[in-house]
C-alpha cells in the first residue's frame, strides 16, 4: 500500500492508497484543491473548513448530475436497442420480399426467354 502526501486547502494529509494509483489520488487532491482555491475567490477568506464543505458538496452535485445523465443515457440506449431491433426486423422482412420479387421476376424471364427460343417459333 502506498503512502502520498496531499495538500488541501493549504494543509498536507498523508493518504493511503493502492500501489499504481498514486497519480490519481494525486490528481483528485489537485482537483479537490482547485475547486476550493476558486471558492475562495469568488467568496473570500469564509474558513478552510466551510470551503471544503461547499467544494464536496459541488462534487456531489456533478457526481449526481452524472449519474441523472447516465440514466438517461442507459433508457435513450436501450430505446435505441429495441428501435434497431424492429428495423432490423422490418428490414428482414422486406429483404425477403425483395428476394421473392425478384426470384418470381427471374422465374418469369426465364419462361419468356424458353418461349422465345422455342423450336417452330416463326421469327418476326
Amino acid at each position: 500500500m502506498a503512502q502520498v502526501p496531499i495538500t488541501i486547502a493549504g494543509r498536507t494529509y498523508r493518504m493511503a492508497c493502492a500501489d499504481g494509483e498514486e497519480a490519481h489520488l494525486e490528481g483528485l487532491a489537485a482537483e479537490l484543491e482547485g475547486r476550493i482555491s476558486a471558492l475562495r475567490t469568488s467568496f473570500g477568506e469564509i474558513g478552510d473548513q466551510r470551503l471544503i464543505v461547499m467544494a464536496a458538496l459541488g462534487f456531489a452535485d456533478d457526481r449526481q448530475e452524472a449519474l441523472r445523465t447516465v440514466k438517461a443515457l442507459e433508457a435513450e440506449t436501450k430505446a435505441l436497442r429495441k428501435s434497431t431491433a424492429n428495423v432490423e426486423q422490418v428490414a428482414g422482412h422486406w429483404a425477403l420480399e425483395t428476394a421473392q420479387a425478384i426470384d418470381e421476376a427471374a422465374a418469369r424471364i426465364e419462361q419468356d426467354v424458353h418461349t422465345l427460343n422455342a423450336p417452330g417459333r416463326a421469327e418476326g
